[in-house]
Formats: structure tokens, sequence, C-alpha cells
């Protein structure tokens, strides 16, 4: 074993990934003793609570900048990153120092742990919890990782809970119907906090409903006590709880944006009401100041390249799309790689429908799809395919084939686009940076 202070940040991650062997822990009784032998640092400032299926990291993006925006220091937890594991931890939209995730580390390794170890995803949220104390952060925005229930980030009493949308996903874990699903990320709702919600299927709806009741926790859905309209030059108006907000803009790409963005509004009026004093205009900086890597993120345009982690059905559709309408008429390159738990025949359908043409690859996480069982399906859609296992070099491939007003776009997982992204950072020649 390695003194404390021969400990490096790079010891410190293989330990952390050794814990992926335990696998996914749902529960809160591990995460709970060790915040408790930290002193509860969770308890040190307010925070916001979100969950949902897609969405999540968008909304927790807006929310961390207009907290900024309004003077405070604010911490964000989301997951996973895409390139450094510090990016999961961030304190005014900036990364933590990898000194920061050493102390982090040893502070959470040397306390009890309770009857078993924590699990990959207990050890970072207990982490982030301590970091953004010792930071003395005045506002945490949490993301859950999956569900909400039994997640280890449900250890917090958030001042507001924000659960963005539902589908099917994580069967396994959540439940079959998206009825079971709503149940679980409706477990973040807590007694007599307010929740806000863009959920709309009437059975998720029903359960919501049902659980907020029981909480005695006022909800607000969109379309129903808020909303949003899209106008032509890509503003949009909200009309909210106690506010009408003409021209707002959002610092991300897609249509799918503007319903994240009035979660996040809708939250800030609620805020507003008990908790802060945050004025329109800093509002709409922190709306258009907002960026988060990885999801419709433009980052050449002489090729146009376009990083979406897509990965899952419903985020599927709405990266097809955007590349329909937004990109209507462009030669369009799909980079794709998918994980074995996801609905990949229909992903394929979704996205292969818009483009011109298709390279096959596969992220080096152990539950990527190979590259035969991929093409066994998007062979019926698509004559023009290429397997490329390495991401970078599916990446290279499709930029010198492109021409410079052609379009690459990179999805199918979080994962393949943080390996592109790290191999686009190398990149000297060939493509045009924004």
């Amino acid at each position: 074993m390695k003194s404390k202070k021969s400990l490096t940040y790079q010891d410190c991650l293989q330990a952390m990934y050794r814990l992926h062997r335990f696998g996914i822990k749902l529960g809160l009784d591990t995460i709970g003793r060790i915040l408790t032998e930290l002193n509860n640092p969770q308890q040190h400032y307010a925070c916001i609570h979100i969950a949902g299926t897609n969405g999540k990291g968008s909304v927790a993006a807006y929310l961390g900048s207009i907290l900024q925006q309004a003077g405070y220091r604010v911490g964000v937890y989301t997951s996973p990153h895409l390139i450094r594991f510090n990016e999961r931890i961030v304190v005014n939209q900036q990364p933590i120092s990898d000194e920061a995730i050493v102390n982090a580390y040893l502070a959470v390794k040397n306390v009890q742990h309770g009857d078993r170890d924590p699990t990959f995803f207990e050890y970072t949220t207990a982490m982030a919890l301590y970091e953004f104390a010792r930071q003395q952060v005045a506002w945490a925005v949490i993301e859950t990782g999956m569900g909400g229930r039994m997640d280890a980030t449900n250890v917090i009493q958030p001042v507001i809970s924000v659960i963005t949308n539902i589908s099917l996903e994580h069967r396994s874990y959540l439940g079959n119907t998206i009825a079971e699903i709503a149940g679980e990320k409706g477990g973040i709702i807590k007694q007599e906090i307010p929740v806000v919600t863009a959920v709309s299927q009437p059975s998720a709806v029903t359960v919501l409903e049902m659980l907020a009741a029981k909480q005695s926790a006022p909800l607000y859905r969109l379309k129903k006590d808020f909303r949003v309209r899209r106008n032509p030059d890509r503003s949009f108006s909200y009309s909210g709880l106690e506010n009408i907000w003409k021209n707002m803009r959002t610092g991300l790409p897609g249509a799918h944006q503007i319903s994240n963005a009035a979660l996040a509004l809708a939250a800030c009026e609620i805020l507003n009401q008990n908790h802060t004093r945050i004025s329109l205009t800093q509002i709409q900086d922190g709306l258009e100041q907002t960026r988060w890597p990885g999801r419709l993120e433009v980052v050449s345009k002489a090729p146009m390249i376009i990083l979406d982690g897509a990965h899952n059905l419903d985020a599927s559709r709405k990266l097809a799309s955007y590349l329909a309408t937004d990109l209507k008429g462009r030669k369009i390159t799909l980079v794709i790689g998918i994980l074995s738990d996801k609905p990949y025949e229909a992903i394929l359908k979704n996205l292969i429908s818009v483009c011109s043409r298709v390279i096959l690859t596969r992220p080096e996480i152990d539950r990527a799809l190979p590259l035969e069982t991929l093409y066994e399906k998007a062979a019926l859609l698509t004559d023009d395919i290429e397997q490329i296992k390495d991401v970078g070099h599916a990446v290279a491939f499709a930029i010198s084939t492109s021409a410079p007003d052609d379009v690459i776009c990179v999805a199918g997982s979080l994962y393949v686009v943080g390996e592109a992204k790290a191999a686009l950072s190398h990149v000297k020649e060939g493509v045009q940076h924004m």
C-alpha cells in the first residue's frame, strides 16, 4: 500500500475503477454511512436534485450556469465523464484539480464504509459531496446516476427536485414499465419539497402525482403549469408559474433543449420564491452561456463535426430530428458505436435514415457491441458502410474522406463521444476547429 504522500492521481483512478467489479448495487446504507463518517458534508450547502431518462445533464448545466451568473459559488455533479474523471465534479464550471481528486479519494477511503465496500458510483458521489463542502459552494446541482429512489445521490435533502422525462431504460434495475420506472425516478421526491417535471406519459404522471401527494410536495408540470413556445428565430417564449419571459435563448442547440431550459426556468421561479433572487438578466445570460460537452457539440466547422451521445432511443430520435431539419441537404457521415444494453437496432434505424454513409466503430468499454453485430443490422438499412474498430481511427477516416462542407456526426454512446473528443484534441490538420 502506498503512503498518502506517494499516492498519485492515477493511483486513485485505478483504485476507483477496480470498484467496477462490485457492479451496480442500489441502496443508501453504504453511502449514508460514509457521509456520516465525513460529518455529512451534503448538509453544508443548498442542493438541487435531478433525475430522469434524458436531459438531466443539460438541466444541471443550465441551473449551474444561471446560479453562477447570480453570483453564487456552484458545484455540479454529473456522470459519466467524456475524457477525464474530473469532469464529473465541477465548481463554477471548472473541473476540480487532480490534487482535489486525490484528497477527496483519501477522505472517503479513510472512513468506515459499513458492511460492504462501496461501488464506483457510491465512492465518486461521496467524493463530490465532500469536495463541494470543502470548496464552500453555496449551491450543489446533483444528477442521479440511475433511477432515483435507491440511487446513491438520494441521501441529499434538496430544496427542489427535477424529473426531466421518463422512457424505458435499465429494466433489470428499474422495472419493465413506464409506471414502474416513474416510481423509481419519483423516489427523489421529498416531504414538502417542490418538484418540476416534463414527464408526459399518463401512467408516469399518475405515479408522480401519487408520490407527490403522499409527500405533500407541490408538483409542477411542463405543458400544464408552465409552457414554452419556439419562435422562428430559434428563440423561445416562456409562460411560467408567475412570469412571462420572451426572446429567451439557450447556449445548447436542438429544439429539445427548449424543454430542458423550461425546467430550469421553472426551477428558478420556485427558487426565487424562497431561496434566491435571480434576475431575468442573470437567467438570460446563464442560459445563453451554458455549455454541455458531447451533446450536439460542434467541435469543427470544415468539415462540421458534431458530437452527441444519443445513447438511447429517445435521444437518437432527437438527434435524427436535428440532423434532418437543421442540417437538411447536407451530406452527413455517421460514426457510431453502441453499448450492448441499448436498443441498437432502433437507434441505428433512427440515425442511418438521415445520414449519407455510416462508419461503425467500438469504444474500449467491455459493454460495447461488436462491429459484426452492428453491421448485421446496419447492412439492412444502407449499402455505404465502413467498419473501423478504433474510434479515433474511425473519426480520422471520416475527416479524410469528407469535403469541407460535409457533416460528420459521432454518436451512439457517450463513451464513443469521449474517445472521439480525445482523438480530436490531437488533430492538428484537416479540420477547422471552432
